[in-house]
């Protein structure tokens, strides 16, 4: 198989980095508006969460709301197709619970 042809090459392309997993954490549990992603995620920049929550809605991953009339505010959510990583997404946050274990058991 070649490298551009691999399924998890391609899931990866985006949903990976830094940033990208950790804002589709908060989002898995529902909407949230931009500030309480920026709260929840320490460390994260207005810029760089900006671009992130950009990429996964470019890829149809997360949806976003403008509302507001004298001061816009943005929600996020994950989209229909979104949603469809939430088993993925639980899957690898019981394998990181586990890995933290046999973290501390090599300590």
């Amino acid at each position: 198989m070649r490298i551009e042809d691999c399924p998890v090459k391609s899931a990866i392309d985006v949903i990976g980095g830094k940033w990208k997993p950790l804002i589709l954490r908060e989002l898995k549990d529902g909407p949230r508006r931009f500030g309480e992603l920026r709260r929840a995620i320490p460390g994260v920049r207005h810029k760089v969460l900006t671009e992130q929550l950009r990429q996964l809605e470019g890829a149809d991953i997360v949806t976003r709301r403008v509302y507001g009339e004298k001061v816009l505010q943005s929600e996020y959510r994950l989209s229909s197709y979104g949603e469809t990583l939430r088993p993925a997404l639980n899957a690898l946050a019981v394998w990181g619970a586990a890995h933290l274990e046999h973290v501390a058991v090599l300590s």
